[in-house]
């Protein structure tokens, strides 16, 4: 917004031709002209091409695998470094830290979604009562014996 102001300023208070500001801020004349006809409170906005990187063949290829992991346990689950390998194997040539901020922001973009959240329970005294189920195995006498008893109550 800075640079607007001083063109706008070498325009209006000093006079100055549009070639002589092209000169004086190294702009081209297309945006002088592009910016003394916009309306005063717009501020420019630069837009590039986002490049293609070494990852973007294999992005697919990553949340696929991502996506089979979130149903596993989470110690089941591959690592960076197993997927690093992974896409490695299938002819990937970049950089580790590459894939690990792609894993880094696809797993912030599930922690958005409010389908997953976590609701706690609570209940008044004497509403509700939860218990877990303990299986236990016994071997009496040479037989192998199942034992289901309730483990722990709240």
């Amino acid at each position: 917004m800075d640079m607007i102001g001083k063109v706008r300023r070498m325009k209006l208070r000093d006079q100055l031709s549009d070639g002589e500001i092209c000169r004086r801020t190294g702009l081209a004349r297309n945006t002088i002209k592009k910016w003394l006809k916009a309306p005063g409170d717009i501020t420019p906005k630069y837009e590039r091409k986002k490049a293609q990187g070494k990852l973007t063949p294999f992005e697919p290829v990553l949340d696929q695998a991502l996506r089979t992991d979130a149903h596993r346990a989470k110690h089941a689950r591959r690592s960076g470094k197993a997927l690093f390998a992974q896409i490695q194997a299938q002819g990937y040539r970049g950089g580790y830290s590459a894939v690990t901020d792609f894993i880094r922001a696809w797993r912030e973009e599930r922690v958005k979604d409010p389908t997953k959240a976590f609701v706690p329970l609570s209940f008044e005294l004497g509403e509700a009562f939860q218990f877990d189920w303990s299986e236990e195995g016994l071997l009496v006498g040479g037989v192998f014996y199942k034992s289901i008893r309730p483990a722990k109550s709240h």
